[in-house]
């Protein structure tokens, strides 16, 4: 078995240990991407315009689900890599399973109310009818690797909190390997439709889930927790329990946000729900370095945060927030000269009404990533300081603003759909100027409070 190196984030060079950290992990994510991507270019190029948008409605829905799991682990992630910093190897054993305890709680709960009430879940998406059974036999079918989501998610954040990011991005890329592969045989070649192109993600993941928690056990034994030597007491239940459902909850209300963006979307009809599903795999693709990024970036903080290497933190926001906005800024230009090629990757050019109303929102949107590239980070900056709740308060200002423009401005028949894309980038910039605002009032407090 290959042995990977861990990165020691407290000392060397600034740029280049950050750099090195948040490319294996901002690779992985884009790997996971694939995982949608790839049902999107295969249903969009042989199922039909349809199938397309059944497949595309549920990806807010499951993308909601998941920010909850996800944001367990980050948050418990975020608490072990502190604790690693300040070498409370006590307090990290107990963070760690109190994680898992927590985080697998939630996925069982979550597993079992989702599937039995699946009908009812799509049913508030607003489907229409002519595409409502392909949406709920490809929910069903996803919902199922919730189990496996948990497996890879947590221990992905563990090993990244003890400096491996490098493990989780090599099961992804065998995951979607076999995500692309199984697409095409399902679909393709059995004409299983939309249920074939669930069953290889879910197979997919089932592989990166199951495949990630062998290898953590095996090679990392600070993931081997023997349960008898555990020493649980209330203020290390009570900080585990606060990291993770305060992550958690500003994950799941950042998407809970652009789940009711979906539903208004799905007003307008299915040639703007096939446009939206498409565009918004292309969006999220493009900004998702930016956020994991930030994910790497929260570590870092959180890992130096706990040895007290507050001058180190304070050099490495100024870079951080460099390379995220030059990245973004190259990324916004591309995406903008761009967007009808890229539509049309994933659309037949016969569709043209879906590529330019796509590619309408791209050039819209798309033009300002900067704003969220920043939001990223200050989202990791305050997880990383052990403040998740001003990462909440920051997503609950752009969520708020972006659904409460979204309906207003698209009920002028004027303005219509175009009004749901701009609130957008507005929501991002208002957050930024709260975040940064706080950050420079209250800053050196923060790391006066040190836990």
């Amino acid at each position: 078995m290959v042995i990977i190196m861990k990165t020691d984030l407290t000392s060397g060079n600034i740029t280049r240990t950050l750099l090195g950290f948040a490319v294996p992990m901002i690779a992985g994510n884009l790997l996971q991407q694939i995982y949608n991507i790839a049902d999107t270019l295969i249903v969009g190029r042989y199922l039909g315009e349809d199938a397309l948008a059944a497949v595309g409605s549920t990806y807010t829905l499951t993308t909601f689900i998941y920010s909850i799991i996800i944001g367990l682990c980050m948050g418990s992630g975020a608490l072990v890599s502190y604790y690693c910093g300040k070498n409370a190897c006590q307090k990290q054993k107990n963070a760690i399973a109190a994680a898992f305890i927590l985080v697998g709680f939630v996925s069982a709960a979550a597993e079992v109310i989702t599937l039995c009430s699946a009908d009812e879940i799509t049913g508030l998406l607003k489907i229409p009818p002519e595409i409502t059974a392909d949406t709920v036999d490809y929910v069903r079918i996803i919902l199922l690797g919730i189990f496996f989501i948990f497996l890879y998610n947590y221990y992905a954040y563990m090993l990244r909190a003890f400096g491996d990011s490098v493990a989780p991005l090599i099961f992804l890329g065998a995951a979607s390997v076999i995500n692309i592969v199984l697409d095409i045989i399902f679909v393709v070649q059995f004409d299983y439709g939309v249920k074939g192109a669930a069953y290889a993600t879910l197979i997919a993941q089932a592989v990166s889930g199951s495949g990630l928690a062998a290898y953590s056990l095996i090679r990392e034994q600070n993931l081997r927790i023997k349960f008898l030597d555990l020493h649980f007491n209330k203020e290390e239940i009570f900080e585990t329990i606060r990291m993770s459902f305060s992550a958690s909850v500003q994950q799941s209300v950042m998407n809970f946000g652009i789940l009711m963006i979906q539903g208004l979307v799905n007003s307008f009809g299915t040639t703007v729900m096939a446009a939206f599903a498409v565009a918004v795999k292309i969006d999220t693709l493009a900004y998702m370095p930016a956020q994991e990024f930030g994910n790497a970036f929260s570590l870092f903080v959180s890992r130096n945060y706990g040895a007290n290497e507050y001058g180190r933190i304070r050099k490495c926001v100024k870079k951080a927030f460099l390379i995220s906005a030059l990245f973004c800024a190259a990324v916004s230009a591309s995406v903008a000269i761009f967007s009808e090629n890229l539509m049309s990757i994933f659309v037949s050019t016969d569709e043209y009404k879906i590529i330019k109303t796509g590619s309408i929102y791209l050039v819209t949107e798309g033009a300002f990533y900067v704003g969220i590239g920043i939001l990223f980070l200050l989202y990791g900056y305050y997880r990383g300081i052990n403040r998740p709740e001003m990462s909440l308060i920051l997503t609950v200002i752009s969520l708020g603003t972006r659904v409460a423009l979204a309906y207003l401005l698209s009920g002028f028949d004027t303005i219509g759909v175009i009004g749901i894309w701009v609130s957008i980038p507005i929501g991002w910039f208002l957050a930024d100027i709260v975040g940064i605002a706080y950050m420079k009032i209250f800053g050196r407090t923060l790391f006066n409070e040190a836990v």
